[in-house]
């Protein structure tokens, strides 16, 4: 006769062993997140709140940093808007223009692995060597980039040495690392059903009214995730701009990320660069939101 009583939960010996056993094998994962990640989210929070260069122990100051941040600093607003600016461009741009080409490798044309392989590999090449390459593209009087301007009878800026130039010229080589976004946005096209395209063509859509109101809308939560991820990133923009420009010419490049650096470890202001980090990472999570908030109408999922 089975026994109808609840067993009871006893802490044995082999329950004992299996835990401390499971514990040891995550334990590198749980020195990563105490150690590297949660250590120093809540010390970056205390040293905002203090006057802290690195040599001297911390002098707690309450909200100094930011009341300066917001009053005082002019740098911090130009670091803002620099980065606002690439934001909008390079995204929004980097957006369209990655769906195009997807769509133009979707296509059955010849030699189209190659042409795929072709856009892919600058994602996989190191930022400062795509840094170091631009520099000569850029380079205003011996840059193959101005020498075909001038073939064609076109004024040659001075793309980095030019402070209306040096945010275009970067968001312009934004535009060459964008083989990871392309792949993705291929492999969502694909998943498209060819069922309503054929039925819409057999309505009398047009090409533009099928990607309009079909391709578009189904690969919608795809455009959604890059979106996200590249606006996250765009706000941390720094090793191009480091390598590059240093923040020049008059601080026409100096995006967020660098200001943070260079507060941190050319001047050892850490106190005022974690301040600088909460503030970054508190507008990456209002604008993450907001984009969460506005896809809700405009993303559309399979099945939803």
């Amino acid at each position: 006769m089975i026994n109808s009583l609840p067993m009871r939960n006893r802490w044995t010996k082999r329950t004992w062993r299996s835990l401390i056993l499971g514990l040891l094998f995550i334990s590198p994962w749980l020195v990563n997140m105490g150690w590297l990640i949660l250590y120093p989210f809540f010390a970056s929070m205390y040293y905002s709140l203090t006057y802290y260069n690195v040599f001297q122990a911390p002098n707690f100051i309450g909200l100094e940093n930011y009341r300066m941040l917001f009053t005082e600093d002019k740098l911090f607003w130009i670091s803002l808007y620099n980065t606002a600016y690439f934001t909008v461009f390079a995204i929004g741009g980097g957006t369209v223009l990655a769906i195009i080409i997807a769509m133009m490798l979707n296509m059955s044309v010849q030699f189209r692995p190659l042409y795929r392989t072709i856009y892919y590999l600058p994602t996989v090449t190191p930022a400062v060597a795509n840094a170091v390459l631009w520099l000569w593209l850029f380079n205003p009087l011996y840059g193959p980039i101005n020498a075909v301007l001038k073939m064609v009878g076109l004024s040659a800026p001075g793309w980095l040495g030019d402070p209306a130039w040096a945010k275009p010229a970067l968001i312009l080589m934004s535009f060459w690392g964008l083989g990871q976004a392309i792949i993705i946005y291929l492999a969502s096209l694909q998943d498209v059903p060819r069922e309503l395209m054929e039925a819409s063509e057999l309505d009398g859509a047009n090409w533009f009214q099928r990607t309009a109101n079909i391709t578009l809308p189904l690969i919608s939560p795809v455009i959604f995730f890059n979106v996200v991820t590249g606006l996250i990133g765009s706000f941390q923009y720094f090793t191009e701009a480091y390598v590059m420009t240093q923040g020049g010419p008059g601080d026409a490049t100096l995006f967020y990320g660098l200001y943070l650096y260079n507060s941190a470890f050319r001047y050892f202001k850490m106190g005022y660069a974690s301040a600088l980090a909460w503030i970054l990472f508190l507008v990456i999570l209002v604008i993450t939101l907001l984009t969460f908030r506005v896809s809700r109408r405009h993303v559309h999922y399979m099945g939803g």
